[in-house]
């Protein structure tokens, strides 16, 4: 019986790893296109007309439909009665298809046709929703805006579906083994999708000197249906693991909504949920608005025409070079030879400083904010690590709100002060940038591996529901805040590279000492009632 076991994908190292890559490519897919307009949001004022409140209004609509139709709930549903698989290709499917529409309203197509008019004369009054002043649509909003509102909305209908899909299918695959490591490996490398689409999407959006903002969605389109392709492998890796294993897809005992009771009264996943959704919150809507409050902040030269760091082939080389910090910090913790480990290392090292050395000589804001993700591709395996071997994942979550409250209160009041100072300014930038993304490493690690502690297996599903749902609500409220604060504190300035964030990051910063709080709260009740957050995930 044990030999058969053994011989079981789950139990093949390389298996696991395989379907936690396909995984990974695909939530790396969907990332960049999550943020595909962020860092043009300029060029959308520009070519679009969109101005913040129109940019935040529709960025925040990607988890309406989740929050306020109540999909995600439905989703954690779905996901425990049909299965991970039906489950990844159900979310593919909305993903496309939302991303096409988006794709659409972008679109030069779109302009002056009978469907623009139509969006320009409807949708500015939706009942119930506009008292409640939650309306993902308001009177002169940019028809284009509408419609992007309104594919962005079935978008994170599906990528938040897969997000759930993609924690039950790691759990599935690693539960007893390093389930932090593959939750964190899996953020890490989906968060490259950060750092691409900073990189790509400006690049597309201007290609051949035509300002195009539609290439950009194109892009992302492109790499949804490479995502759908991942879904598909993984689709069938995950039948012929259960072939194996004599396990059936569906839960043998059916769903049902007495089970969302014994969720919902725990209080260790009400601790967690919170801390979920002001992490996020404080995180993903700044992401949103990070480039242009860089853009108001740093001083950036016009480079001669011509000039090797303003030319295409340069977006190429940086990306080549993100690649390899990317793969050499994440191989560093896998290694075994100490003198090859400690080479790879210092390679990382080295390109990393070449690839900042490259953001500042291109002058460009999104090429700075690219560096997100990177520090955390390296550090993140690490915390997973030791989540797995020593545990203490509570202590990590007060330590990022710590980092995430310093980094936001660096970018309201110590970034100004270098306004005029071309390298201080871009410096300071960088290592804030760094470390908001190492903070932000400690959630897959330390928060997601958490919840299989807190609720039984059988309703994993609707638990990661329930958590994406709470979360969903910050990420629909700030970006459309922020767009509104942005406004209210910037009257009468209409050039976008001169707006003031200080009170949009100081909100933001006050969401990180809000999960501060909670976290130490999360300590003590774990301490008081046992719940194992503290404890290692890997079981001798």
């Amino acid at each position: 019986m044990t030999d058969q076991i053994q011989k079981t994908l789950r139990d093949s190292a390389g298996a696991r790893w395989t379907a936690l890559l396909l995984l990974s490519l695909a939530m790396f897919c969907s990332y960049i296109f999550v943020d595909i307009l962020s860092p043009i949001k300029d060029l959308m004022l520009s070519q679009r007309g969109w101005d913040s409140t129109a940019f935040g209004t529709m960025q925040s609509s990607e988890t309406f439909l989740n929050v306020f139709v109540f999909f995600l709930i439905f989703a954690g549903i779905i996901l425990d009665k049909m299965g991970v698989r039906f489950t990844a290709l159900l979310s593919g499917a909305v993903m496309l298809t939302g991303a096409c529409i988006k794709y659409y309203a972008i679109s030069e197509g779109f302009k002056g046709s009978g469907l623009e008019a139509w969006f320009t004369e409807n949708l500015n009054h939706i009942p119930l929703f506009e008292q409640l002043g939650v309306s993902p649509f308001y009177e002169g909003m940019p028809a284009s805006a509408k419609l992007s509102a309104v594919g962005f909305m079935l978008f994170g209908c599906g990528t938040e579906m897969a997000g759930i899909m993609v924690s039950r299918g790691i759990v599935k695959w690693f539960k007893g083994k390093e389930m932090a490591l593959a939750m964190g490996s899996e953020m890490a490398l989906a968060r490259l999708g950060v750092a691409t689409c900073m990189i790509f999407s400006p690049f597309f959006a201007k290609l051949g000197g035509n300002v195009d903002v539609s290439r950009s969605v194109a892009f992302g389109v492109v790499l949804i249906c490479i995502a759908v392709m991942m879904f598909v492998a993984y689709f069938f890796m995950d039948k012929k693991l259960d072939s194996q294993t004599g396990e059936a897809e569906e839960q043998e005992d059916p769903f049902k909504l007495s089970d969302l009771g014994q969720i919902l009264s725990s209080m260790g996943f009400w601790l967690v949920s919170l801390l979920c959704v002001l992490y996020y919150s404080a995180i993903f809507p700044f992401q949103k608005y990070a480039v242009n409050m860089l853009q108001c902040n740093l001083t950036f030269e016009t480079l001669p025409e011509g000039s090797f760091w303003s030319s295409t082939q340069v977006t190429i080389v940086q990306y080549c070079v993100m690649l390899v910090v990317a793969a050499t910090a994440f191989m560093f913790n896998f290694m075994k030879n100490k003198s090859v480990k400690y080479t790879v290392l210092c390679i990382s090292i080295a390109s990393l400083i070449g690839y900042c050395y490259m953001g500042y000589m291109r002058q460009s804001a999104e090429s700075i904010f690219a560096v997100f993700p990177l520090l955390a591709v390296g550090i993140t395996p690490i915390l997973g690590s030791y989540v797995d071997h020593k545990g203490k994942a509570a202590t990590m979550l007060i330590l990022g709100a710590l980092l995430l409250i310093s980094c936001h209160l660096t970018f309201a009041f110590v970034l100004p002060m270098f306004r005029g100072n071309a390298i201080g300014g871009v410096v300071v930038a960088y290592l804030t940038i760094l470390v908001l993304g190492a903070s932000f490493s400690l959630v897959p690690a330390s928060l997601w591996p958490s919840v299989p502690k807190l609720v039984d297996p059988k309703i994993i599903g609707s638990a990661y529901a329930l958590i994406f749902w709470i979360q969903n609500i910050g990420l629909w409220l700030f970006p459309l805040l922020i767009g509104k604060v942005l406004d209210n504190s910037n009257v009468g300035i209409t050039d976008p590279t001169k707006y003031d964030y200080t009170n949009p990051l100081l909100m933001l910063a006050g969401l990180g000492v809000a999960a501060l709080v909670i976290g130490l709260i999360l300590k003590a009740v774990d301490k008081k009632k046992g719940l194992g957050l503290e404890l290692p995930n890997i079981t001798e």
